[in-house]
């Protein structure tokens, strides 16, 4: 057995999970990344989706594209966020993690783009 994630911090996707940790070391990897979050969203057809977060570094640019394009053939393609979410900054807990609660409920009404409910 081997455990990678909290189970709060895995997504379940279709009746099959994706790794949130494994995909935020992934993303983090990119040359623009300065810290990189995943969470589960809602999505109708396959119950959740991952949200990729990221936090560029200063002075970096990356789009949607470039982030999802270096990603692409690393992971299983059924693994692969279905949007990134740019923002300013990723709240973290007292110990330094990432506070994923806190994105949670910031992201709570996040719809993916061209998905119909």
């Amino acid at each position: 057995m081997r455990i990678t994630d909290r189970s709060k911090d895995v997504i379940k996707s279709g009746g099959e999970w994706i790794s949130s940790i494994d995909l935020e070391n992934l993303a983090a990897g990119h040359p623009a990344v300065a810290e990189a979050a995943v969470i589960g969203v809602h999505h109708p057809k396959w119950n959740e989706r991952p949200l990729l977060i990221v936090r560029l570094k200063q002075e970096n640019a990356a789009t949607r594209d470039d982030i999802l394009g270096f990603m692409d053939g690393r992971i299983a393609k059924w693994w692969m966020p279905d949007d990134v979410a740019f923002v300013d900054d990723i709240p973290h807990t007292a110990t330094g993690k990432i506070h994923k609660m806190t994105l949670r409920d910031r992201f709570k009404d996040y719809r993916f783009p061209n998905v119909t409910a």
